[in-house]
């Protein structure tokens, strides 16, 4: 059985795939009443699931008419795929940001699960047993290395 905060995100990723420009506008508490809990659990869904690393954006509005904004975030077309990758890992990329571009690939049907598995494996920082900056900076070349030669099939 899948937890709540699972059942949001899928809710969440249901909206965003049947709407024509790609965005959903929410009410918190509208949300949370549909899923019978509180509105501090569509808070945790949205900021750990829906972040911009993950492909993204969320916009918020508070008040009495407010709501939130979730749009997704398109990958650049493949042409340009190896500068994005060059811009978004830099000379040294933290275990967390890595993770996020792998997800977005993987969301955008870039690299398969297996692939995506593999990355993160080769990224995580047990792997990678060496004090940090060095960790970091290593972690840039090998996911940079791969990701170019994965999406150049």
């Amino acid at each position: 059985m899948r937890n709540i905060s699972d059942l949001i995100e899928q809710y969440l990723k249901q909206m965003l795939q049947e709407s024509p420009e790609g965005a959903v506008e929410i009410q918190r508490n509208e949300l949370a009443d549909k899923f019978s809990c509180v509105p501090s659990q569509i808070n945790y869904v949205i900021s750990t699931r829906f972040t911009l690393e993950k492909g993204y954006m969320v916009e918020s509005k508070r008040g009495g008419g407010g709501y939130i904004r979730i749009q997704r975030v398109d990958l650049p077309a493949l042409k340009t795929i190896q500068y994005h990758i060059h811009q978004t890992i830099g000379d040294c990329v933290e275990q967390s940001v890595a993770e996020g571009l792998i997800y977005q690939m993987e969301e955008a049907r870039l690299i398969t699960k297996r692939e995506a598995n593999l990355l993160r494996a080769a990224v995580d920082r047990e792997t990678i047993a060496v004090m940090l900056p060095l960790r970091d900076e290593i972690r840039a070349r090998l996911l940079r290395s791969m990701l170019i030669t994965l999406l150049a099939k």
